[in-house]
């Protein structure tokens, strides 16, 4: 396909246009969108995405125009080299300049020189690619709109496929537009693109815009515009092209109607002279495009007879001009018809004539190879294809070329001297792309068909484990590890020189083995790690870090540095934990260990409560994942998280939402998904309106472990923070389901479920708050199994705390202090959860009669809440304070529906307008709760006295409190809230009262008290 700016009318695509304009008009606006156009070939896909380019470009866009080929599956990433070409052909200085920032793009440019340096392979390459792309776009965007254009998705390699999945989730408030267009009729049942598809469609970003045929009516106007004008011919043509605009203008410009499309454009190219059909037959077997000068070579015409041949080729519309000195078919269907008549043999030589000729791609190269029947050349070249597919960030092409030169090996003589490889190293190259695309069951696979046909070596079974641990094969991973180990320690000397030859390049170098011995035995260590033979890891990190040293390997002493900090953290030793951790954040050449060292060195600060430390260490970590282009990789957006809990736990709100707002809301794909959960920490205690939109969306993966922890858990919150304690506890106990009963998670999650308990206030549940209290400290204590785990956090900590406080409301035990000490535990630096202790304690304090210092614990609480933009729990602070009738708190008219105080009530009674509380909450000195609906909390009063006299001087000061009280009908659950007792207490003492009054009902008692009121 070739981009000319729209001539004419587009005629019977209004709707459609409308639609991506839509989409168009919305990107300009800061709202990022992708439209998917799909139809048959020769239905206007190509005529309507050309409008829209138009119209962009009129409106200041930035337009980007890639195209897929047939070859797409070879060739990585082909639609983004075609968009950065046509870039380069027409210079525009803000496309230069994005381009310039991401130097990782600048490889995809055609004729860039690629060095096959230390990130190739490392697993990364394609999380920095799209992190490159992204940013590319973004930073293109703030200066102009931009429209990417890829065309012909059914054929695009994994790679750009998987790259479109990820912008179309990525991509939010940028002012980009994606656009991509694909054969429906080419998308047999398990086509790669069914699935790419379907998820695309699941998002809220895109819009499918499907094209039919054409009525007849549009079909007449269309030929009409074409020239058309004897009404029989016309209508014989839409009678036959059946609503296919292509078709029928094949057909017009046929003079004849022969059957079937194919035949009618090879009609039209058996009109052309030999030597234009000869250039057409070559231009077929090139492929997507062709320069003129390979035209030259391969036809063997001269530059007269090739000029004349173009000039007829190009007037009769078959081939167009593409850039400045090549061409392009004007369709992808002629090149099929043309490319599919030609005779096998004839087809053959000319794949043979391009790889003599042609200096273009390796993978371009292996195709003509194979289709040539070169054998040795298609071997050379498909790992040479490999290799460039492993530097650009490939995996899945990568994959796919050295699975081809393995099928190619057998058949080729000296294959390891025509691939310039070993076939174990090749086999290695292979698993290694597989498991960076994700898929390491493959990689295990391949490794084990090699290791059941001959000895391999040392390196070979280190990566074997490697692979191992990421398919979670645990147990074989430490067997392989052990043998790597064994293999590099005291190799055969029968087996060195085979060994040397397999692993490629390291024949005769006496370092080989130390290197080799260092990586064994840092995967080795690894794989103990969190095995019931943890106490072997300490010493075998030990010998790794030490043969790394002595050999230079700074890899594997990252790794070994790593381990050896998570034995020290297990260990309890900080210090040494966060030295051994600085040690391995410096750079090791390797990035996955560099981001993993730099993430576990913040990770570990921040659990030791040493929050400013570790947001200078997430902060380094950010920047270098930015730098990379690894922003949204594994590491990249878990230290994105990091810096965001940082924020939210030091206070510093601002800064976390912004991060949160990062985390998109409208998600289609787990990854996703556990991302945008992190943005409810701040959305829920902020109370922000998006909260609800959020869980909405997030709800589809609760099926996930850590999608339930952390989004189910937040919910409970939640709800409890709008009164609806029974929702939160079916959250909990959802979520317990998927926990270890070993995660420090468990903690706070087993709090959370408490305070939900006493909010619910239901004696018949007190099995269950004892439960989850024993989860929580079961959490905090043991290992899972017989391995040792250590100590949790500071936060872990003061989330036990936390749950013993509740529980203690729970059961009413508590005093003021174990609130206190609960609010010491978070004074860490979390203050968002001091001032939550701080709610509690003032309520205890209230409740313990210390209103002096209930009032100077609730301003504190209300100050920082304020600060904080806590609603919910502002809110909460504020109706505390009304009811305790702070001196700052302005008193509210009691609704007439709440039953006042007796007459002779002291004026500074409860007040009346207080609406009874939902639950109860431990009130800690008394042993006695306290109201603690979120949001609507009861706070003490000066006691109300009933009147004495005869039987009523029998009573104790609190018996009295609660006669005055039941003489004025509240229920015992309404007195436990006035007095902030527990509501098992109110019985008690009504039952005390009733037996020294000597009266059988509440009634009565209420009677009681009103005759010695008023004597008569």
């Amino acid at each position: 396909m070739v981009w000319r700016e729209a001539g004419g009318a587009l005629i019977g695509r209004s709707g459609e246009l409308d639609r991506l304009v839509g989409v168009l008009d919305a990107a300009a606006a800061g709202q990022a969108g992708v439209a998917a156009v799909g139809g048959d070939a020769g239905i206007g896909k190509t005529r309507l995405v050309t409008e829209l380019v138009t119209r962009a470009r009129a409106q200041g866009f930035a337009v980007l125009i890639g195209q897929c080929a047939e070859l797409g599956d070879s060739l990585p990433y082909l639609p983004l080299a075609d968009a950065l070409r046509v870039a380069g052909d027409h210079p525009d200085p803000d496309l230069v300049a994005a381009i310039e920032s991401w130097p990782l793009l600048r490889r995809l440019v055609p004729g860039a020189s690629v060095e096959f340096g230390p990130e190739a392979g490392s697993g990364l390459t394609q999380q920095q690619l799209f992190g490159s792309m992204l940013g590319f776009l973004s930073d293109l965007s703030e200066t102009r709109p931009v429209l990417f254009v890829l065309e012909d998705l059914h054929w695009a390699d994994r790679s750009t496929r998987d790259l479109l999945v990820f912008l179309s989730r990525m991509l939010q408030h940028e002012r980009v537009c994606l656009v991509g267009t694909y054969r429906t009729d080419d998308l047999h049942r398990r086509h790669p693109l069914r699935p790419l598809l379907a998820e695309l469609q699941r998002l809220p970003t895109v819009t499918a815009v499907t094209l039919g045929p054409l009525d007849s009516a549009d079909m007449s106007d269309y030929l009409v515009s074409l020239g058309g004008a004897d009404a029989k011919v016309i209508g014989d043509i839409i009678e036959r092209a059946e609503g296919n605009p292509f078709y029928a203008e094949e057909l017009l410009a046929a003079e004849g109607l022969p059957y079937g499309l194919a035949n009618l454009l090879l009609a039209r190219v058996e009109k052309l002279s030999d030597p234009a059909q000869r250039v057409l037959r070559v231009a077929a077997v090139a492929g997507r495009r062709v320069d003129h000068e390979l035209l030259q070579k391969v036809s063997g015409l001269a530059g007269a007879e090739l000029e004349e041949a173009m000039r007829e080729i190009v007037s009769r519309g078959l081939l167009l001009p593409d850039g400045d000195y090549g061409y392009a078919f004007r369709h992808a269907l002629l090149r099929e018809a043309i490319y599919t008549d030609l005779l096998p043999g004839e087809r053959t030589r000319l794949h043979g004539e391009f790889t003599r000729i042609h200096d273009g791609p390796p993978a371009e190269l292996a195709y003509h190879y194979l289709a040539g029947h070169d054998l040795p050349g298609a071997l050379a070249t498909s790992v040479e294809a490999g290799r460039r597919a492993d530097c650009l960030g490939a995996p899945a092409e990568a994959h796919s070329h050295y699975d081809q030169a393995l099928a190619l090996w057998h058949q080729v003589p000296d294959a390891a001297r025509v691939a310039g490889v070993g076939r174990a190293r090749l086999a290695m190259l292979s698993a290694s792309a597989a498991n960076e695309y994700g898929d390491s069951h493959r990689a295990v696979q391949q490794m084990r068909e090699l290791m059941a046909e001959e000895e391999v070596t040392s390196e070979f079974w280190e990566r074997f484990a490697y692979y191992l641990i990421d398919a979670d094969e645990n147990p074989a991973a430490i067997e392989a590890a052990k043998t790597a180990v064994h293999l590099a320690a005291a190799p055969h000397p029968d087996a060195e020189g085979a060994s040397a030859q397999n692993a490629g390049n390291d024949d005769g170098d006496p370092g080989h083995a130390s290197r080799s011995l260092a990586r064994a035995l840092a995967t080795y260590a690894r794989a103990l790690l969190w095995s019931d033979r943890h106490d072997e890891v300490k010493d075998l990190a030990g010998q790794a870090l030490a043969v790394a040293r002595s050999a230079g390997v700074h890899d594997a002493e990252s790794s070994a540095l790593i381990t050896l900090a998570m034995v020290a953290d297990i260990d309890g030793d900080t210090e040494r934990t966060q030295e051994l951790l600085a040690l391995a954040s410096v750079s090791s050449g390797d990035l996955s260990i560099d981001l993993r060292a730099v993430f576990h060195h913040a990770r570990i600060q921040y659990e030791r409560g040493s929050l400013a430390a570790a947001a200078v260490s997430a902060d380094r970590g950010v920047r270098l994942a930015h730098e990379k282009g690894l922003s949204w990789s594994t590491y990249g957006t878990d230290l994105s998280f990091l810096r965001l809990l940082i924020h939210y736990v030091a206070g510093d709100w601002e800064q976390a939402s912004a991060v949160a707002a990062s985390f998109a809301v409208r998600v289609g794909r787990l990854p996703e998904a556990r991302l945008s959960g992190y943005a409810l920490f701040i959305e829920i205690a902020r109370g922000d309106a998006i909260v609800e939109e959020r869980m909405a969306w997030l709800k589809p993966f609760w099926g996930d472990g850590f999608v339930a922890y952390v989004v189910r858990g937040l919910a409970a919150e939640h709800a409890l923070w709008n009164g609806d304690p029974r929702a939160a506890i079916e959250h909990i106990e959802a979520v317990i389901t998927v926990l270890e009963p070993y995660d420090p998670g468990m903690i706070r999650i087993c709090a959370t479920g408490l305070w939900a308990l006493a909010e619910l206030g239901d004696d018949n549940r007190r099995d269950q708050a004892d439960e989850l209290l024993r989860r929580a400290q079961h959490a905090a204590t043991i290992g899972p199994g017989s391995r040792a785990r250590g100590e949790v956090g500071v936060e872990g900590q003061a989330w036990l705390a936390r749950a013993e406080a509740e529980w203690r409301r729970i059961q009413g035990t508590a005093d003021p202090d174990v609130w206190r000490a609960v609010a010491e535990a978070f004074d860490y630096g979390f203050v968002y959860e001091v001032a939550r202790s701080r709610w509690r304690l003032t309520e205890a304090l209230l409740a313990a009669g210390h209103r002096e210092e209930a009032h100077h614990e609730w301003e504190n609480a209300l100050a920082a809440a304020e600060a904080l933009g806590a609603v919910p729990l502002t809110r909460a602070l504020a109706d505390l304070g009304r009811r305790a009738r702070f001196p700052s708190q302005k008193p509210r008219t009691a609704p007439s529906t709440i039953p006042h105080p007796p007459p002779n009530t002291s004026a500074t009674s409860p007040d009346p307008a207080t609406p009874p509380s939902r639950g109860a909450a431990v009130s800690p000195s008394r042993g006695v709760t306290a109201p603690a609906q979120a949001g609507h909390t009861a706070a003490t009063e000066p006691p109300v006295s009933p009147p004495s006299g005869s039987a009523l001087d029998t009573l104790t000061g609190r018996e009295q409190e609660v006669l005055a009280l039941v003489a004025t009908g509240m229920s015992n659950r309404e007195i436990a809230q006035r007095l902030f007792i527990a509501q098992k207490t109110v019985s008690v003492h009504v039952s005390n009262i009733l037996g020294k009054l000597g009266v059988s009902s509440r009634t009565q008692a209420a009677a009681y008290v009103h005759h010695e009121s008023h004597p008569s």
